[in-house]
């Protein structure tokens, strides 16, 4: 839940800025956002084999969210350009459940946080395993795109509670 009331990226007569960090200082941030990628069993199957007939859909979604993560200043408007100190993008796949979890980490020792970084990075690595898996399955769902930790700036330490995350997936209708 937010904490600050007042949006950030407006002036005070409504215009939209970029925020002003020339007086913040400069701190380790890191931020970890997630997103979730349902198909069919057999698409994770495959995935997990490599044998897509792309190539190995998991390397080639990490290095799509990784350059994202670098990239996230050019597509989000109001960003500032970060210097990232590291980037990782993570896969977890429940061939069950039909079921790919993204988990993207970003770090900056910088004036402003990294959440956009993260999302963005979550983001376009859902989206790349959509793209190489859609022939076999277009039906496939992104969703639960979001921040799930925070540490650093002004505010520390934040974590997405365990129900939180329940809920909004009861809220999407997916399991």
């Amino acid at each position: 839940m937010a904490t600050n009331k007042q949006l950030t990226h407006l002036d005070s007569s409504g215009a939209a800025h970029m925020v002003d960090i020339t007086d913040k200082t400069i701190s380790k941030r890191e931020a970890v956002a997630s997103a979730r990628v349902i198909t069919q069993a057999d698409v994770i199957g495959l995935i997990a084999q490599a044998t897509a007939k792309k190539g190995d859909v998991l390397a080639t979604a990490r290095i799509a969210g990784i350059m994202a993560a670098k990239r996230t200043s050019d597509l989000i408007p109001l960003c500032h350009p970060l210097a990232l100190n590291k980037v990782t993008v993570d896969f977890q796949l429940d061939q069950q459940a039909g079921e790919i979890r993204v988990r993207a980490r970003c770090v900056v020792e910088g004036k402003t946080g990294v959440e956009m970084e993260a999302l963005t990075a979550a983001s376009v690595a859902a989206l790349t395993i959509y793209d190489m898996c859609k022939a076999v399955d277009p039906a496939m769902v992104i969703s639960n795109i979001q921040l799930v930790e925070k540490l650093g700036g002004k505010r520390g330490h934040w974590l997405r509670e365990e129900q939180t995350l329940q809920s909004a997936t009861a809220n999407n209708g997916v399991k």
